[in-house]
């Protein structure tokens, strides 16, 4: 018991949150500016409403799945967790890789994500946060 007590401690002593500029820059560095027509300042807002940059977030839902990393990505559909029942796996990932400071897995899956039909309204907090807002503040002061 005391061993998994100490595996835990290690994992989220080594989650990483970015900074906001910090992030906007790896984004950009990814490709993410302007993909599949959505601005810089889209993403860091999603990111920002649905882990506030932080790499080891996680989140349970009301249906069992849960929600992964930054980006926040869900089990059901994404990712395979081991434990969701009928899990579409889309990105072809394990839920875990998406807790890695490698955000570069993360950014991936969430390119596939917006591919699909839904695009970036697949993302609550986007809906709830930053559609039809002036998301320039996410940017502001960032030097890109």
């Amino acid at each position: 018991m005391r061993g998994l007590v100490f595996l835990l401690l290690v994992a989220l002593s080594s989650a990483k949150v970015f900074e906001r500029c910090e992030w906007a820059k790896a984004l950009k560095n990814h490709g993410m500016d302007g993909y599949r027509g959505i601005s810089l300042a889209n993403w860091v807002c999603l990111t920002q409403g649905e882990s506030r940059y932080n790499t080891q977030a996680t989140n349970n839902n009301r249906d069992g799945s849960t929600d992964y990393g930054i980006f926040q990505i869900n089990s059901r559909y994404w990712c395979d967790n081991g434990r969701s029942s009928n899990p579409v796996n889309g990105c072809s990932i394990k839920c875990s890789d998406l807790l890695t400071n490698n955000v570069a897995v993360a950014i991936n899956c969430a390119k596939r994500v917006v591919r699909d039909p839904n695009g970036i309204e697949a993302w609550v907090a986007w809906r709830d946060h930053c559609k039809n807002r002036d998301v320039s503040s996410y940017l502001r002061g960032c030097r890109l």
